[in-house]
């Protein structure tokens, strides 16, 4: 997280992690496709000749105004494959928040505990508990046969208080529940932190958010 109090802006890094194939790209392609391009930047794909994202996909979106402050989203895919677990830790790091985006297929569960553990383990080597960051799980692709749904994950991953949203994200469904449901808790997260006493003099407090205004429920929508 950064603020630039010069321009008002509260700039917020996600990451969307997970298995490789399970929609992390694609929830990024439909989140572009369907914000208007003023409040966007171009969708950046760095991939390997399989199509498969190589380092990372980032898009940059802004919000309405929260207390004064534009926040600017940076969103970030990390590449499941195995060998790139370097590039997936470099990608994590400095995250405001996290969605993991599990694949529905019964067939996958063991990808998807494999890639949740990676996660859990990268985040320990920066000193982040999952206490520590907002996460949201998106169960992607149930409108696969036999796709498990977002309660039987809550088991599986063990959740506490982090969120399960089912989701078909090359339909549209699910994607954009699931961008808010990050949004409101990284700043929600962030707005706790500012009246902590551990922060010291000389820090930039995260205004309160303000209710959501209508320009803001235009820019993320259902």
């Amino acid at each position: 997280m950064y603020i630039n109090w010069q321009l008002r802006e509260l700039n917020l890094k996600i990451v969307y992690y997970g298995p490789a194939m399970s929609g992390k790209t694609t929830n990024l392609e439909q989140i572009h496709a369907r914000v208007p391009a003023n409040r966007r930047s171009d969708l950046v794909s760095l991939k390997t000749h399989e199509d498969r994202t190589l380092f990372f996909d980032f898009l940059q979106l802004e919000l309405g105004k929260i207390s004064g402050l534009t926040p600017k989203l940076q969103l970030y895919t990390v590449p499941g494959q195995s060998y790139y677990e370097a590039s997936r830790k470099l990608v994590l790091r400095g995250a405001d928040g996290v969605v993991f985006v599990a694949d529905a297929d019964p067939a996958r569960v063991s990808d998807n505990l494999a890639a949740w553990q990676d996660m859990k383990r990268h985040l320990k080597e920066m000193n982040i508990s999952l206490a520590d960051i907002p996460v949201v799980v998106q169960v992607n692709k149930q409108d696969l046969p036999g796709a498990l749904s977002p309660e039987i994950y809550r088991s599986l991953l063990s959740l506490g208080g982090q969120v399960a949203i089912g989701a078909v994200a090359i339909r549209q469904i699910g994607v954009f529940e699931t961008l808010k449901a990050i949004t409101q808790r990284v700043v929600g997260r962030l707005h706790q932190r500012s009246k902590s006493p551990e922060v010291g003099h000389g820090t930039n407090p995260v205004p309160p958010p303000s209710p959501p205004s209508s320009q803001t429920t235009t820019t993320i929508r259902e």
